[in-house]
């Protein structure tokens, strides 16, 4: 197990434990300062049971979500760090830091790598100040998770300027979607430092920073998505990368932005 899984099982364990209601309040109101969190759309900090708990808080007060299908919205709070088209199989991590799709996706996804060769993506970067729970951009079905087991690397910029492959390397775990017009795309959920789990409220057998060192795929027939559905959460921040296929979007130019669940990010 690398080092990064391991101080990221401590953290965890810290995270998740619940202390006396006044120790507690201390500690959540002291990272709420610290970090700046803006909890308009929250239950006060007080009411939060350990910091993992506040970590990954459902939203009080419900978005606004556009609901014409044509309408491709963020699946997150997050920083866009790179977003555009892909040369061929690569893409981009950052500025500067070139990888490749299918090392990314793993051979698991088989064929259905070409429909993504010089197709679009947009990487969504979440600060430990974020909300952190990913929801559905759009209605689709899916038809397959995959478990890639790896390295905790952090994602943040200074990382992604200096770790060759850092999304490559880290564990994730991979959706394979088809929207209503059968268009192909990917969401990849990238750990990090100090994540953890990735949680998926779809399918409770993914248990992410464990002993887990084979890659797992969960297949699926019939399992639909509606537009908006919370998918799960991140325990910290960390990133999603989305992928789709060639001719299926033309993406805004969000690159740098700061962005919330529910806006639009496709022409």
């Amino acid at each position: 197990m690398h080092i990064t899984n391991i101080i990221s099982q401590y953290f965890g364990k810290f995270a998740k434990k619940e202390f006396p209601s006044f120790i507690q309040s201390v500690i959540n109101n002291g990272y709420v300062k610290f970090l700046g969190l803006d909890m308009s759309e929250f239950r006060h900090a007080k009411h939060y049971k350990s910091l993992n708990d506040l970590f990954t808080r459902e939203l009080a007060i419900p978005r606004e979500i556009n609901e014409d299908e044509n309408v491709v919205i963020s699946p997150t709070d997050s920083l866009v760090s790179a977003c555009g088209k892909l040369d061929k199989q690569t893409l981009l991590q950052i500025k500067g830091m070139e990888y490749n799709v299918e090392e990314l996706l793993t051979f698991h996804v088989g064929e259905n790598v070409n429909r993504v060769i010089d197709g679009s993506f947009m990487n969504f970067y979440l600060s430990p100040k974020d909300y952190h729970r990913y929801h559905a951009p759009t209605s689709f079905k899916i038809t397959k998770l995959i478990h890639v087991p790896g390295k905790l690397y952090p994602v943040n910029f200074k990382y992604l300027n200096m770790e060759l492959d850092l999304f490559c390397q880290n564990e994730r775990v991979i959706l394979e979607c088809f929207d209503k017009n059968d268009k192909l795309f990917y969401m990849v959920f990238v750990g990090a430092l100090n994540v953890g789990q990735m949680v998926f409220e779809f399918e409770s057998a993914v248990e992410t920073n464990s002993d887990v060192s084979e890659i797992k795929v969960y297949e699926y027939e019939n399992l639909e998505i509606t537009k908006g559905d919370c998918l799960g959460y991140f325990k910290m921040g960390s990133t999603v990368v989305m992928v789709w296929e060639k001719d299926s979007v033309e993406l805004l130019d969000l690159t740098t932005q700061k962005i919330a669940f529910g806006d639009k990010i496709i022409k």
